[in-house]
């Protein structure tokens, strides 16, 4: 058994670069990752050669629950256009609280389904 005494520095040393390990990862979720729930391959079938980054947001004191779809990479040829669906979540739940998933679903795939659309093109 090792005692403390004999090697503080040791463990002085790697509690530091934890936390400078830490920061270096923050930084990263905060200016690349920012509301981001999830990151996935390109849709079977589609056309892009993007994954997209779905994100979702709940401020606070309120009741509209906001959830997007993007490209990974935004500035990619392939890129569609993000989509974004606001909804009260008192919509998606029963009076005793409980979650209708079925109704949620339905939201997201409409949500999924708008983003794979083609986009029109101009004449």
């Amino acid at each position: 058994m090792l005692k403390l005494e004999a090697n503080w520095l040791k463990c002085a040393y790697y509690s530091e670069l934890d936390g400078v390990f830490n920061g270096v990862l923050q930084l990263i979720i905060y200016t690349k990752e920012k509301n981001a729930i999830l990151f996935t391959y390109p849709p079977a079938g589609s056309v892009t050669s993007t994954g997209l980054v779905v994100s979702s947001k709940l401020p606070r004191f309120s009741d509209l629950y906001t959830i997007s779809i993007a490209s990974a990479d935004p500035k990619s040829i392939s890129a569609g256009k993000p989509v974004e669906l606001t909804k009260s979540v008192t919509q998606w739940f029963t009076k005793d609280g409980v979650l209708v998933e079925g109704l949620f679903w339905k939201d997201v795939e409409t949500l999924i389904n708008n983003y794979a659309a083609e986009p029109k093109k101009k004449k």
